[in-house]
């Protein structure tokens, strides 16, 4: 990490970051952790922190509870917390499914997974976030009308999230109006092209991974779904 890094995971991880342990089942108490009553984030697989940040900042009347398992990322988002002055944001550090387990059901408004690792090879399939699985416990902790909003520059994993949240009877395919990024956007599930630098056409901001698949030529599939 860099200094920078290290001294905002020092000076605010005490305040702002929860441990994440294999088996833990404790229940988190949301309402104390953030010290308010809010509609409420979860955000899997935040990498550096840099669009967390932003949505938090546009959107500070949403509380974003943000997991990731990369140490730097970790203390990149806690370095803009500092500099944004953010108070709506606390930082989970280890496996999102074993946070899941802690987090009441019906207690949040979104569940953002945006460009997890597609885990291209047929053998690691098994690995990849959005399976069946975990679709169903991660639709458990929203509450109905919340949205499960999933992204990803890789087709062939984008053919295996639809059919993974299709499968799912408590699940229906969203319009977009609302992509639980605090914004409203007309724009559908399907792949958009023609990207905004800053902004995607689904309100959330551009990922440095999203990036990377824009350059490379791959298609961005935003996926919305709401708990029914």
């Amino acid at each position: 990490m860099s200094g920078r890094h290290a001294d905002a995971l020092a000076e605010l991880w005490p305040d702002f970051g929860v441990t994440v342990a294999d088996g833990d089942r404790t229940p988190l108490d949301l309402g104390e952790l953030f010290g308010r009553v809010a509609p409420r984030v979860l955000e899997i697989g935040f990498g550096m922190g840099d669009a967390t940040a932003a949505m938090a900042a546009a959107d500070r009347g949403r509380d974003y509870l943000a997991v990731e398992v990369h140490t730097p990322g970790i203390g990149n988002l806690l370095a803009l917390v500092r500099e944004l002055g953010l108070t709506n944001v606390r930082v989970a550090h280890g496996d999102a499914m074993e946070l899941a387990h802690r987090i009441p059901e019906a207690s949040l408004d979104a569940i953002h997974v945006f460009f997890p690792d597609p885990w291209p090879k047929a053998r690691h399939h098994k690995r990849r976030l959005i399976q069946p699985r975990n679709v169903g416990l991660l639709r458990r902790l929203l509450r109905v009308g919340g949205v499960l909003h999933c992204a990803t520059d890789w087709p062939e994993y984008a053919d295996a999230m639809i059919a993974a949240l299709d499968g799912d009877a408590g699940l229906a395919r969203d319009t977009g109006r609302d992509t639980g990024t605090g914004r409203d956007s007309d724009a559908g599930p399907e792949r958009n092209a023609g990207r905004d630098e800053q902004k995607t056409a689904n309100g959330r901001p551009e990922t440095k991974f999203e990036r990377r698949g824009v350059l490379a030529g791959r298609p961005i599939a935003d996926l919305l779904y709401r708990r029914v």
